[in-house]
């Protein structure tokens, strides 16, 4: 790990005065990287970005662990900007910028390696290595025991794809096993699910709330890098500890185990079975598919602690001065993983990238509106918190808005931003889902850029950020992740550096700041997205989901609302 970027001191002196540069930024720094060309404009939108970026990220902000003394740290430094800045609170009450959810945090702290029973049992397999296994139930143990397990292929119940995995089964009490992602993604046909594209019958969330409601007392996910759009590290590695929203029923309708297990554990489960992974696939996509008994039982116990939490969501907003309950909202998610005290080289996962670079746009727009007359309609800056637990906090947000979603013209959620240059294009996720594309289009074009569409649709990025629930509710939303075509350097070359931050330091210690990042590109980006919302925010449009998107219903139920 680094050595602390920014004292204590320097911290709350940074904290106090806002929108004034860090007094440890060098001017060589800001020389190299921040002192742009002319003829790439936008490219020098809020220069304070590197400072806020380089702040949230520090090792004294311990990673931003949800409810732990990091996320106190990066909470304030939101709230004190916004205060500075003259944003009004969502809690006027109180005047406070917080909007507190409650968490549980289950900390397992003893998981046994997954045994097997039967006539086709396999060897046992080892926690992290060969498996990963949790439970959600908020119970001090749980053991799952001898437990017939089952292939239900994808997991998957779609009627409106004429697909239904678990048809005639009934799994209670059972583990069932079942494939990442979705079959539209296995067979690259388009007229199948949304072909190449993930939809969210292939996100392992679904899984395994339809495992839940099936009554599976286990659901296993196949892990595979491609499908899955990640490697085994990021499915192993990291803080054992999960959170999530608090409830009544404490997550007893949830399936007892809830885990992973790699792709060599699978080929010797069905090397029992007399197949191969490749044959239990081909048998899976087959039109008569039905779920096949695997003859073996499955055993593990997890023990956990567990603790009752609030946290917060920071939200603040410039009030619309003719139509204030219209609003664009711009989110980005303040939280990481906080640290991992079994790890003595690098303890802190700093989140440099994922998400303090999100956040720090954030706060580069909020600033930037702040200074400007205030826009016709309201601008809603929402910094949500344990979206590494599983999109909480804008799930929270989502149930509890500041103003009625009917009411919201359209969002723009930032998460992971380039670090890399200047870009040609703007990669938006979900490219063609609504007309924000067209919305924010002429303001890349004013800087010789273009949109293009992710690459790589079948990872189903759509839904692994806060603005999907938005989308849920039917808020237009744009999430876009920088570009793919570097100035210079091209597109091989961004494809490189991509990779390698996937391989070496997403959701790892080593996403840290780096003083050497080329933020000219996000400074583009920050700028483009600053002046859709206020373009939107001065103008009497209501953006649409492109027809036939599985959220154009929803949006449309809300019409009358915003007539």
């Amino acid at each position: 790990m680094k050595p602390l970027i920014i004292s204590a001191v320097a911290l709350a002196v940074l904290t106090a005065c806002g929108p004034q540069q860090s007094q440890d930024t060098s001017a060589a720094e800001q020389t190299k990287v921040d002192k742009q060309p002319a003829d790439l404009k936008g490219s020098a939108f809020n220069p304070n970005f590197r400072d806020y970026l380089k702040t949230i990220s520090s090792d004294e902000f311990e990673g931003r662990e949800p409810a732990s003394a990091g996320e106190e740290k990066v909470v304030s430094f939101i709230e004190n900007h916004f205060r500075e800045w003259g944003l009004k609170p969502i809690d006027k009450e109180n005047d406070s910028y917080r909007q507190p959810f409650p968490l549980v945090k289950i900390m397992p702290y003893k998981v046994s390696d997954m045994t097997f029973s039967g006539d086709n049992a396999p060897e046992a397999m080892k926690y992290r290595t060969e498996m990963m296994a949790w439970t959600m139930q908020v119970t001090d143990e749980v053991d799952l025991s001898d437990s017939d397990m089952v292939f239900v292929g994808y997991g998957i119940v779609a009627p409106e794809y004429d697909w239904n995995d678990y048809e005639g089964l009934d799994v209670e009490g059972k583990t069932v096993v079942m494939f990442v992602n979705d079959p539209g993604y296995a067979t690259q046909d388009p007229e199948l699910f949304n072909g190449n594209a993930m939809t969210y019958y292939g996100r392992w969330t679904y899984k395994y709330e339809e495992a839940a409601r099936q009554g599976a007392a286990g659901a296993l996910i196949i892990h595979e890098t491609g499908p899955a759009g990640y490697g085994w590290g990021v499915v192993a590695g990291g803080s054992p500890v999960r959170f999530d929203l608090k409830r009544e029923n404490n997550n007893m309708d949830r399936a007892k185990i809830e885990g992973w297990i790699t792709k060599d554990s699978a080929e010797k489960l069905f090397a029992k079975q007399g197949m191969t992974l490749e044959d239990a696939r081909q048998k899976a996509l087959s039109d008569d598919f039905e779920a096949m008994p695997l003859n073996a039982q499955a055993s593990v116990s997890v023990k956990n602690k567990f603790e009752f939490l609030d946290t917060n969501n920071v939200v603040g907003y410039i009030e619309g001065t003719k139509y204030p309950e219209e609003h664009v909202i711009y989110m980005a998610h303040h939280d990481h993983l906080g640290t991992d005290p079994v790890r003595e080289d690098d303890p802190i996962y700093n989140g440099a990238q994922d998400n303090a670079s999100g956040t720090a746009g954030l706060l580069a727009i909020a600033e930037k509106f702040a200074q400007q007359p205030a826009p016709e309609r309201s601008i809603v800056f929402a910094a949500v918190g344990a979206e590494e637990s599983g999109l909480l906090g804008s799930a929270w947000y989502a149930d509890h808005p500041l103003f009625p979603l009917a009411k919201a013209v359209g969002g723009i959620n930032m998460d992971v931003m380039n670090v890399y240059g200047p870009m040609k294009d703007l990669v938006v996720i979900g490219y063609g889902n609504s007309e924000m594309d067209e919305y924010v289009q002429p303001f890349l074009e004013e800087q010789g850029r273009y949109l293009t569409p992710n690459p790589t649709p079948e990872a189903g990025f759509f839904y692994r950020s806060d603005h999907f629930n938005l989308a849920k509710k039917g808020v237009p939303m744009l999430y876009a992740e920088g570009g793919n075509d570097h100035i210079t350097k091209g597109k091989e070359w961004t494809e490189e550096q991509r990779a390698k931050y996937v391989a070496e330091a997403y959701h790892k210690p080593a996403d840290e700041y780096n003083p050497d990042w080329d933020l000219r590109g996000t400074q583009q980006d920050l700028s483009a997205f600053y002046q859709l919302g206020r373009s939107l925010a001065n103008s009497r449009d209501w953006p649409q989901w492109a027809e036939g998107n599985e959220f154009e219903a929803i949006r449309k139920e809300t019409e009358e609302q915003r007539k």
